[in-house]
């Protein structure tokens, strides 16, 4: 199998025929489109997820908090502990490891983390680290937030897309950018991670009193995180293109190396479904906040499909793959 997420409909099929024992107090577990499990501890929710970082090395110390955070943050829940199992390379340095740690700790400080555990090696056959985060927090049983957009429900996009995979091509492609568009736009591609940053955590807190659903979109970018927004509620979408907000520099860059804005890393947007009576307020309050949101499109019925409409109003199919175009084209060449 080429590198990327699993086919859907095995892992749907493995989800289904490999479930353990039956706990009554789980009450969200695995399934496509889920952002993390829920568990009934009494008075609230324990809310826990685990996910690798597999595809960067620069600052994969800084990664793995947020992007396990982020998916916490999108049930409503407060991020608290987290625990990283780091796997090193034969080869790698003792300042490898430290920094990976440096960076580690100094995510989880922002973030306002308590790094309680996991498990460090060095490992064979591998080429690069890797970090498998875990995550673990907590949410008032009232404030969980389920996948539970209802038809008509607006779908309202914070910040904007591709801004994780903005900051990889300039990492990875560093010499060539450099060459093309000289040292300034090569650091602010790069410091996408940073600002607009991929940390959803503040944005999906503001959201959670008006949410039916929440989804961040990471690898396969944001169609692929629409798609699973639609799976996760049983519901159709339709979704205006010329709302999206594509960076300049995400668009130069995509334009460069023949990839599609929408189909790449896109840790640092966040998909809010609300009821549309409740979007206006919704996107006021993020603008009070200064973070950019807008609805670019609603839930319809199942029966109505996954719909794009472009600038000219024609009307496609929204695409999924498991496979991130990053992944193909510029990480690891599978084409």
């Amino acid at each position: 199998m080429d590198a990327g997420k699993l086919n859907y409909k095995l892992l749907e099929e493995l989800l289904r025929e490999y479930k353990g024992v039956e706990d009554e107090r789980v009450v969200v577990g695995p399934g496509i489109g889920e952002d993390a499990a829920v568990i009934d501890f009494g008075d609230k929710y324990l809310v826990t997820k685990t996910d690798p970082i597999v595809c960067v090395q620069e600052q994969i110390g800084y990664y793995a908090p947020i992007i396990n955070a982020n998916d916490l943050a999108t049930m409503g829940a407060i991020p608290k502990w987290f625990m990283a199992t780091v796997l090193l390379p034969r080869d790698a340095r003792e300042r490898l490891a430290r920094e990976i740690f440096r960076q580690m700790d100094a995510c989880c400080k922002t973030l306002g983390l308590a790094l309680v555990g996991g498990h460090t090696e060095v490992s064979f056959n591998l080429e690069r680290p890797i970090v498998v985060g875990s995550m673990f927090g907590e949410v008032e049983k009232e404030k969980l937030v389920r996948k539970s957009a209802k038809v008509g429900d607006s779908i309202v996009l914070v910040k904007g897309i591709a801004i994780e995979g903005t900051s990889i091509i300039a990492r990875e492609k560093a010499e060539e950018v450099l060459a093309r568009y000289g040292k300034d736009f090569l650091e602010r591609c790069k410091n996408f991670i940073y600002e607009p940053g991929i940390s959803v955590v503040q944005e999906a807190l503001i959201a959670r009193d008006f949410a039916t659903s929440m989804h961040d979109p990471t690898e396969g970018g944001l169609f692929t995180g629409l798609y699973e927004v639609a799976k996760a509620s049983d519901r159709g979408i339709v979704v205006y293109k010329d709302k999206i907000r594509v960076y300049p520099e995400t668009l130069r860059l995509c334009k460069d190396y023949n990839l599609s804005p929408y189909s790449i890393f896109a840790s640092g947007a966040l998909i809010v479904t609300t009821p549309k009576e409740r979007t206006a307020e919704l996107i006021h309050r993020y603008n009070g906040e200064g973070v950019k949101a807008i609805e670019i499109g609603e839930l319809r019925e199942k029966g109505g499909g996954l719909k794009i409409i472009d600038a000219e109003g024609r009307e496609s199919d929204l695409v999924y793959s498991e496979k991130d175009e990053l992944i193909r084209k510029i990480l690891y060449v599978t084409d």
